[in-house]
């Protein structure tokens, strides 16, 4: 039987790296600003250090998510006794985000450490609930988040940005170091505030994925030959994209434009 207290170990097979210091916990906190009614969805908690600083909150709910059992037995000794925290063990790239948000009948605001090795597939899980998302503050390795805060012509701009560009407005907050974890991580992390427009920033392509995925499978290709086979010169000449440029000049709602051109297969959108 699990001892109660113990303190878990990280897992290598998790990513797990624990935040632990409380200048960033409540640096974290201040950018959230939980408010009264808010439904909080936290992803990794881990040992709940931030948990338990946004449980300090006004917030209405906090449903938390976390794979690891261990975890998950000692964060439910921690907080189990408080009414608005509801935790789910469970691989957050298995969870409806949509279900969680109709279930608390409010829109979610989603904060989360997330696992670095499974940081971009669980960004594009979130977007698929996007509606019913309000907003995200996220902490990722600072490379992910500079790509997904770039903008075209910038070296880290690329698909995660242009995907994530139609439906959320990106905003950089502040750098964490390695020592802020334990163990520290080999790398230096990033904070962001992930906002949610109130609509597509522009009527999106079935093809627009396709496209922009093709686009930017091989960075050093020109768009004529990265999109061959889904789109010809003409058609991106058509929308008023040079064919010879390279996919990290092109702003999301040109390469939009492009996927409007596209026909795909039956069943291929």
């Amino acid at each position: 039987m699990r001892q109660a207290g113990r303190i878990s170990r990280p897992r290598k097979r998790f990513g797990q790296h624990f935040l632990h210091d409380p200048a960033v916990i409540e640096r974290i906190a201040a950018a959230i600003a939980p408010k009264s009614g808010d439904a909080l969805l936290e992803i990794g908690p881990g040992r709940g250090a931030l948990t338990r600083r946004l449980l300090e909150s006004d917030c209405r709910s906090l449903d938390a998510i976390e794979i690891d059992r261990e975890l998950a037995a000692l964060l439910r000794d921690r907080f189990g006794g408080d009414s608005r925290f509801c935790l789910h063990e469970a691989d957050a790239l298995q969870v409806d985000f949509g279900t969680l948000a109709r279930g608390r009948g409010q829109s979610l605001r989603v904060v989360g450490n997330l696992p670095y090795n499974i940081s971009t597939p669980l960004l594009f899980h979130i977007l698929e609930s996007v509606r019913e998302i309000r907003d995200l503050h996220v902490m990722l390795q600072r490379e992910v988040i500079a790509r997904m805060a770039a903008g075209p012509g910038d070296t880290a701009y690329g698909r995660l940005t242009v995907m994530l560009s139609p439906w959320v407005e990106v905003e950089r907050l502040f750098d964490v170091g390695p020592g802020a974890f334990q163990p520290p991580p080999k790398v230096w992390s990033a904070v962001a505030r992930l906002t949610v427009r109130d609509g597509p920033a522009f009527a999106i392509s079935p093809a627009f994925p396709a496209v922009v995925a093709a686009a930017f499978a091989h960075r050093r290709k020109t768009l004529r030959n990265a999109l061959r086979g889904l789109a010809t010169a003409e058609q991106i000449e058509s929308c008023g994209v040079d064919p010879s440029t390279r996919p990290e000049t092109v702003s999301p709602a040109l390469f939009n434009a492009i996927a409007g051109t596209v026909k795909l297969p039956s069943g291929a959108a």
